[in-house]
């Protein structure tokens, strides 16, 4: 058992966690919302500390990170629990499930580094579930991966508190940030969360040195307003800037929404225009059928910088960081 951080004792031998904006108040030898975190003998407990149940190597396009050392494979790890509950998740069989209901494997910190390592992986990305309710977890890895030289990847919804956050970005050097959708209405009825403490955190993150990239899954007929859509996208540019790439993604029909239909191309595509009318300059397309809206194109030019096909490099034209063209500087990290 590892000790959690940042949670208060309180009266009646109960605590209440400090890690995310839910602040569970929690019951002796009783667990919060996550799952993931219990109150045994007035002290709040990981169970899932060392316990990954999805352990991968990813092409670091799959996270999706599109403007950060591509072409380069990541080392991921999940477990069980998470702090939302999307109605959709496609990983539920874990995010859903309490850590001793499902098979895992004990892989401390050290481990993952050097299974890293062993797989020539330039990264570590903490994925698959919420990696905040993995926290102690991610930290202690983070720190041991940034000194044997390997960066560290978040893949996140971003609900977290702003203390956390800080303590933890220190170590992060790229985190693909989820927007479930754009209305506290979406995110309570659809997610049990809140919107406004993801747009905090986001606005705190983008002031660290770590690169973000931001996903959008378009559910139909639950978050596919494209007036919505376009609110999202203006926030963005007003606030985090127009060189944020942004992937939006189609919904397949799973867990408690297999009623739905698939989100079409044409959806897509059109949340795309949206957001490059709004200004955005790098925004991509994915889960449909081989676009051209998966590929990086110059700005300033136009020209085709970088060939993608799924989560394959067909061909990068980058030449340091810049368009062969035209020469203007593409933000991203392009190299290790």
């Amino acid at each position: 058992m590892h000790q959690a951080s940042y949670y208060n004792e309180l009266p009646d031998k109960k605590v209440q966690c400090q890690l995310c904006p839910k602040f569970c108040v929690i019951s002796p030898n009783s667990r919060g919302d996550c799952r993931a975190r219990k109150n045994i003998n007035r002290k709040l407990i990981s169970l899932v500390y060392a316990k990954p149940c999805s352990v991968a190597v990813d092409p670091i396009e799959k996270k999706p990170l599109f403007h950060f050392l591509p072409d380069t494979a990541a080392f991921s790890i999940g477990t069980a629990g998470c702090n939302l509950h999307c109605q959709w998740c496609q990983n539920s069989e874990i995010s859903q499930a309490n850590p001793e209901d499902i098979p895992y494997e004990i892989m401390g910190p050290e481990a993952v580094v050097q299974n890293a390592i062993e797989n020539n992986c330039k990264t570590i990305a903490y994925t698959y579930n919420e990696p905040t309710i993995f926290y102690e977890y991610v930290l202690e890895t983070a720190r041991l991966a940034k000194k044997a030289g390997i960066k560290n990847i978040l893949v996140t919804s971003a609900f977290i508190n702003p203390e956390p956050l800080k303590q933890l970005y220190k170590y992060i050097d790229a985190a693909n940030i989820d927007f479930k959708g754009f209305t506290e209405q979406f995110y309570k009825k659809y997610c049990f969360a809140s919107l406004k403490p993801v747009l905090e955190s986001v606005k705190n993150i983008r002031k660290t040195k770590t690169w973000i990239e931001l996903t959008n899954l378009i559910i139909p007929t639950l978050n596919d307003n494209m007036k919505t859509i376009k609110q999202m996208c203006t926030w963005i540019k007003n606030n985090l800037g127009a060189d944020v790439p942004v992937h939006f993604t189609g919904f397949y029909p799973h867990y408690k929404l297999k009623n739905l239909a698939s989100t079409t191309s044409a959806t897509l595509l059109k949340a795309r225009e949206i957001a490059l009318e709004t200004g955005l300059k790098y925004v991509y397309v994915g889960n449909i059928p081989a676009t051209k809206a998966e590929n990086t194109y110059c700005p300033g030019c136009k020209e085709l910088l970088i060939e993608r096909s799924g989560f394959s490099i067909i061909k990068n034209n980058l030449k340091q960081g810049k368009c062969p063209n035209c020469k203007t500087l593409i933000p991203g990290i392009w190299k290790d």
